[in-house]
């Protein structure tokens, strides 16, 4: 299983949110790229930056702190937050991103999404099903959409996709423990019954401690996002350090 801290971006700072809720804003460090340097230190490969300023303003904001860490480190790149259309697109990728999440558009403008989908191939894009009671929620949380996750993620499944990142909005931030049956679930539903490509979930929201890592792989998840837990030291660099060379 993959260990994949979040950075999430306002106003070019680290900061995390409970629940999505801009108002719970805590600032965690005013550069990411020291951020980014801490975790590549620590043997960790991959990273999850979250534009939060582009998912309000509904297009990318904070591509300079993406190319920023993208040209010095070595961190493979998974970018999300306000990318709406070919431009947003085009801008994240030649910034450095090695992937890109799309959640909103992949509800609102299939057509493009799909056509994301078709052009850069399934390695490249990834689907943000975002849940709140079960619906996927859109617009940086603020709005839920009428999609039911299971079966959103299983549509999008038949199109090729392969990557799905899946936070349970009321978990997120709350260092409570992830969504371990809503992930079951999803896993057991989206298995290769239908024919369609087996998908690799990554979960995200609620992780508090090195045991929660354990469970989220035992169930069969292919990633998980890491955020809250580092910045407020529920799980040191060091202990994930040591799960990745011990798995």
């Amino acid at each position: 299983m993959r260990i994949i801290p979040a950075i999430d971006i306002i106003d070019g700072k680290c900061v995390r949110l409970t629940k999505g809720d801009f108002d719970t804003k805590k600032i965690y460090n005013e550069n990411p790229l020291e951020v980014a340097k801490a975790f590549e230190a620590s043997g960790i490969e991959y990273l999850h930056l979250v534009d939060l300023d582009g998912a309000k303003a509904k297009h990318i904001v904070n591509y300079k702190v993406l190319e920023q860490i993208a040209s010095k480190t070595t961190l493979k790149i998974d970018f999300g937050g306000g990318l709406k259309s070919n431009e947003d697109l085009n801008i994240a990728f030649n910034c450095g991103a090695r992937q890109i999440t799309g959640g909103s558009i992949a509800v609102d403008d299939r057509e493009t999404f799909e056509g994301w989908l078709s052009k850069y191939g399934p390695q490249k894009i990834i689907l943000g099903a975002d849940s709140n009671d079960g619906k996927i929620a859109i617009n940086g949380w603020q709005d839920n959409s009428k999609e039911e996750v299971v079966s959103f993620i299983k549509d999008y499944q038949r199109k090729r996709i392969k990557y799905v990142i899946c936070t349970d909005i009321s978990k997120d931030g709350m260092l409570e423990g992830p969504s371990l049956n809503l992930y079951k679930t999803i896993i057991t539903e989206c298995s290769n019954s239908s024919g369609a490509q087996s998908i690799k979930l990554i979960a995200s929201g609620g992780v508090s401690g090195i045991k929660d890592l354990e469970d989220l792989e035992a169930i069969g998840c292919e990633g998980v996002i890491i955020g809250k837990a580092i910045y407020e030291n529920r799980i040191s660099l060091k202990e994930l350090e040591n799960f990745i060379i011990n798995n």
